[in-house]
């Protein structure tokens, strides 16, 4: 039987749940992409399972089915999806060129969602590869996400850098739930027995950073670079639980960007049936 494909981002915010991740003695192969290499991997049915894009469930949700508990969160700062600026607030955006990374599904239609909707600004829009200095030449502002925001910030350019997790915060009270855990429905009707498995074993990672985060640190670190306190306080925001909190505040994104004719209306969020207390072992 064929492995198990999982998706890895690309990115250390992910180190939490993968740098524990068990997967002697299964059949599974980690494939590290960024998350719209993800997204279309997933989509054309050359990965299984793992972390998307939040958009990118939402496009084509009937194909998909989440793993509980499973995501990348934050309520407020996320401190790695920013909006570098010369100096301007979203509210001044109103007919900017905003340069957007090809990287990013979730975090382009959370920016759309913060400035058409909330800001009342019709920007205009190109995408580009994440490089700070040729998208800030091109455009009024720019947003990177993941380890290229990371090394945004740390250049310290001059730029005003708005964090656009706290932005959502500061306009709906809210978590916002950047990635889930998604499996392909074919894959979760077909192949249970080796998906609860591995669900265990995600927990055990999720709940291993959790406890002693300093190899996860160290190997952050080793990555890109940084110190104990900077990783420290950026791991400390997120989060990588799926419950009421993230869904309620995943069911208000994904309102607004069909408001906004970005995504089809009423997406259905459909969590893998496993049995209770099974990520407790």
């Amino acid at each position: 039987m064929k492995p198990i494909r999982i998706g890895k981002i690309s990115f250390t915010n992910i180190l939490p749940i993968y740098h524990y991740f068990d997967q002697r003695g299964t059949q599974v192969e980690l494939i590290p992409q960024v998350p719209t290499q993800l997204n279309r991997g997933m989509a054309k049915g050359e990965i299984d399972m793992g972390p998307i894009s939040s958009f990118a469930y939402a496009e084509t949700y009937p194909d998909y089915v989440l793993m509980p508990d499973l995501s990348i969160s934050a309520t407020g700062p996320v401190g790695s999806i920013f909006l570098f600026t010369r100096g301007e607030e979203l509210a001044d955006l109103h007919q900017a060129r905003i340069a957007l990374t090809n990287t990013s599904a979730s975090s382009v239609a959370l920016l759309r969602i913060l400035l058409e909707k909330f800001a009342g600004a019709k920007p205009e829009y190109v995408t580009m590869d994440p490089c700070l200095d040729d998208m800030m030449n091109r455009a009024d502002a720019a947003l990177l996400i993941g380890d290229d925001a990371l090394k945004g910030l740390w250049r310290n350019s001059g730029y005003r850098i708005l964090d656009l997790g706290q932005e959502w915060y500061n306009r709906t009270g809210m978590s916002m739930t950047y990635a889930v855990w998604a499996v392909r429905r074919e894959i979760a009707e077909t192949r249970t027995a080796e998906l609860e498995e591995i669900f265990v074993r995600f927990m055990k990672a999720k709940e291993k950073g959790q406890r002693d985060p300093r190899p996860v640190i160290r190997e952050a670190m080793r990555q890109l670079g940084g110190d104990v306190p900077f990783w420290d306080r950026y791991y400390d925001g997120l989060s990588y639980d799926l419950r009421e909190k993230e869904i309620a505040g995943l069911k208000a994104y994904y309102r607004y960007g069909a408001e906004l004719g970005l995504l089809p209306p009423d997406v259905q969020i459909c969590m893998l049936d496993l049995p209770a207390g099974l990520g407790m072992r």
